[in-house]
């Protein structure tokens, strides 16, 4: 960049002076202020969007290298399986070897027994117990707030107290 002091800022001022006039000074600094502010975001704009697709290109190239790595990650284990199931194969020979997934079915089933006799039972304990049954078996029919409770049930209490 140029190196201004202060020295050649005044330089520039009074040539500026002398070459524009008094009167257009202020407008002309005022128009060239405003340039070099446009040119200044402009460059600034410049040298963002290089520094973002430089910071792309690189986010691409990183990507690739993982894209190759995990296809070689992939293909290893592949070929690990394979390898393995071919071992089995030859070793197994005459035994009779069910798939692993059939030994799941049953478990499968007894699950689906237990939550369907979990939901039945849930569904009794949550619902609306009849009031007959309330009244033959000593549970509660009516139920009383804290206070009326203890308003009820007051040890110096002589006569019951009744809130509707």
């Amino acid at each position: 960049m140029i190196d201004l002091g202060l020295s050649k800022l005044a330089l520039i001022g009074v040539v500026a002076l002398v070459v524009i006039g008094p009167e257009k000074l202020p407008k002309v600094a005022r128009m060239a202020g405003s340039l070099l502010g446009r040119a200044q975001r402009y460059i600034n704009d410049v040298k963002s969007e290089v520094s973002r697709e430089m910071e792309l290109d690189e986010l691409r190239t990183m990507q690739q290298e993982v894209q190759d790595a995990a296809k070689d990650v992939e293909s290893s284990i592949a070929r690990n399986l394979s390898d393995a199931e071919r071992e089995i194969k030859s070793t197994a020979g005459d035994f009779d070897v069910d798939p692993p997934y059939s030994s799941f079915s049953a478990p499968q089933q007894q699950i689906a027994a237990k939550a369907k006799s979990f939901r039945r039972k849930k569904l009794a304990r949550t619902t609306a117990i009849p009031t007959w049954y309330k009244q033959r078996h000593g549970g509660k029919s009516h139920l009383l707030s804290g206070a009326a409770r203890v308003s009820r049930y007051r040890p110096g209490s002589k006569t019951p107290h009744s809130f509707h």
